[in-house]
Formats: C-alpha cells, structure tokens, sequence
C-alpha cells in the first residue's frame, strides 16, 4: 500500500498536463483566442490561458491589419467585403475581451468602430456610385449588376441614399422577355393505330401551362415575362429569349400479354363430427393469369436562344416514362380454394387499355416540372 499514494498522485499530475489546452500550437488563431477568452471568462486563474492570450492577440491583430493593408492594395469593389470583415473580426475580438475582466487585465486592445463605420461608408459610396454607372449603360447585364450593387449598398447602410428605390429600378430594367413556342412534335406518332388523341395537349396547352405558371408578363415569381408568339406581337414586344421544346422519341407501344399459371389452396370446412367439431377438407384449384402491360417513353429537348444573336443560351433533354399493367384471370378446380385477390382477378372480366391521350397526360405531367425548372433557372438571377 506505501506505493499506492504516490502513484495515483502522478497519475492525476500526467492528466492534468495532458488535459492542457496548448493554446499557442493550434490552427485556427482566431478561434484560439476566443477559446482563450472564454476559458478565463470560466475560471480567472486559468495559467496556461493567462499565459497565451497576450502573444495571441498580439498575432491575431498583426495579421488581420496585414491582410487589410494587402486588400487595400486592390481595385475590386470586392475588397470592401475583405477588408469589413477583418475590421468585423478585429471588433469583436475587442467586444469579447473588454466584456470579460480577467482577459481585460492581461491585454488593452484596440477599438476599431470607427474604423468599421468609416469602411462601411466608403464601400456603400463604391458600390453605388459603379451601380449608377452600370445603370446608365441601359442594357440588362449591367442593369443587373446594378441591381445587386445597390442592394450590397444598402446591406452595408440601410438606406443608404436612393440605392432601395434605385434597386428597383435597376430590377425592372434587367427582366428578360421570353419567348415560349409550343411543343413541336417530330415524333410522328399521330399517325399510327392509336389516332390522334392528345396532340393538342402536347403543343399549345403545354405551351400555355408553362407561360402561366412561371408569371406570364407579370414577372413577379421570376425577373422575367413569358409569352406567346401572339401576345409579343399584340404587346409589342421584342424577346431577348427564346424557349424551344421539341417532342422527340415518344413511343407507346400496344399491350403486350403474358400468361402464367399459380396454385391456390385453402382448408374449408365439409361438416362436424360426432362431437360436434368441424371436420376441415383440403380444396385446390389453378388460377390461369393473364397480365396486358406496356412502358411508354418520351424525351423532351428544352433549347432557350438569345434571341438576337441566335447564340445557344442553355440546351437539356428531359426522359421520363410510364409503366401500365394489368390482370385478369380464369381457373380450374374447386372455387372455394380461391382467396379475394383471385376472385379480383377472375371478375376482371376485360382490359382497360388506357387511350393515348391518358398515356400522354401523365407523361407531360412528370416530365413539364423538369421543363418549368430549367426555364426558371436560366432567367434567375
């Protein structure tokens, strides 16, 4: 026992050096110090954060000012964000320490407010300033451009200006016309057996569906407007865009039918015994299936245009298909083997064959959400 005392007492001396934090070997500088901060928030005696803190943010301050100064160096209106949140780092690195009396007394930092407030200015007085530039230009690129500088102005100063009533302005000025053709159909298939249910639905209703439910010319949901041939011509309006859709390998084949054969069998009661309990008889019969299925396919191509360079904006292919089958059944044997499902089959007395406009409407209906998706894309900004 004379050894057990000083054992576990270097057992908690080796812990207690392990558990130390050593804060000056980490990575993350900036996070290093505020866990240094907080350690002495929780404990005013801790040595090693103590002992840290001071060449901690002596490190930290020279490093984010360097980077200020390199930043500084640019003509990007980009580095007023570098340069803001280095000062945002520097002040907060100021708020947590002045908040917390332990770490106080160990440093003095630097307030660096003004500084913040001075940067924010300028670089709300860049960004706009350029976005009057750009707006001036009357052209949708740059419109849009400005747009997004003078939200980045007012973002920097809420309200900075004109620059809210200015955004709006330059929105407006950036919104594309579209235009939507209806779907052109080159896969022929009117022409086969099936006759020519659904090509109405494949061309102009398709065309007006998207239209409608991307905004038509409101441009509320999109900074666009959507439009037919007829409308640009009744309007007046001349598209920067041009939606093309094109049905392409669309295939509905006839039925086709497979027939296959399974057991059914059930224990029935035939009658009591002298005792009066049921006796139970094994009954069997052969359930004759025949099952009528077919998968249709389509593929869609979606090509959007410039529609004054005739310059290719963005091009897809969209494939979806659909799946129909269905059952019915004869049988041979004893009937009071077959279960529900059997007798479900056995009543089925004759296919439903869906028409080809039902084929058409659900093969739209999966493949339009993809269309409206990538037209959206293409105009979002």
């Amino acid at each position: 026992m004379k050894f057990f005392y000083p054992l576990v007492f270097a057992v908690l001396t080796l812990a207690s050096c392990s558990s130390s934090k050593d804060y000056m070997s980490r990575i993350d500088e900036d996070k290093t110090l505020f866990d240094a901060v907080k350690a002495l928030g929780k404990h005013a005696d801790d040595s090693v954060a103590a002992k840290a803190l001071p060449a901690l943010y002596t490190h930290a301050r020279e490093k984010h000012l360097n980077k200020i100064s390199s930043y500084g160096n640019s003509t990007e209106l980009s580095r007023w964000d570098k340069i803001i949140n280095e000062y945002s780092l520097l002040q907060k690195m100021y708020d947590v320490i002045s908040q917390t009396d332990a770490a106080r007394r160990l440093v003095v930092p630097s307030d660096y407010q003004s500084a913040l407030v001075e940067n924010r200015n300028r670089a709300a007085e860049d960004y706009y300033r350029e976005a009057e530039t750009l707006l001036a230009r009357e052209n949708k690129t740059d419109a849009r451009t400005a747009y997004g500088y003078y939200k980045r102005a007012d973002k920097l100063l809420p309200g900075y200006k004109e620059s809210r009533s200015r955004m709006n302005e330059a929105y407006q000025a950036a919104i594309v016309e579209v235009l939507i053709n209806p779907v052109v159909d080159r896969t022929f298939f009117f022409n086969n057996s099936w006759g020519s249910y659904g090509t109405n639905y494949s061309n102009e209703y398709f065309q007006q569906n998207l239209i409608r439910e991307l905004g038509g010319v409101n441009a509320n949901r999109y900074p666009a407007r959507f439009y037919t041939e007829w409308d640009l011509g009744r309007i007046r309006v001349i598209p920067d865009l041009v939606v093309s859709l094109t049905l392409r390998n669309l295939d509905i084949p006839r039925p086709s039918t497979q027939n296959y054969s399974r057991n059914s069998s059930r224990q029935v009661s035939v009658g009591k015994d002298s005792s009066g309990r049921d006796i139970y008889q094994n009954v069997y019969a052969t359930v004759n299936i025949a099952r009528s299925s077919f998968t249709a396919r389509v593929e869609m191509e979606v090509n959007i245009t410039d529609a004054a360079t005739r310059k290719t904006v963005s091009t897809n292919t969209y494939r979806e298909d659909y799946s129909w089958q269905e059952e019915n059944a004869t049988y041979t044997g004893d009937q009071r083997a077959l279960s529900d499902q059997d007798w479900n089959l056995v009543n089925n007395r004759r296919f439903d064959e869906p028409r080809k406009e039902d084929v058409l409407n659900e093969l739209y209906r999966r493949i339009y959400p993809q269309v409206k998706n990538r037209i959206a894309n293409v105009v979002s900004w």
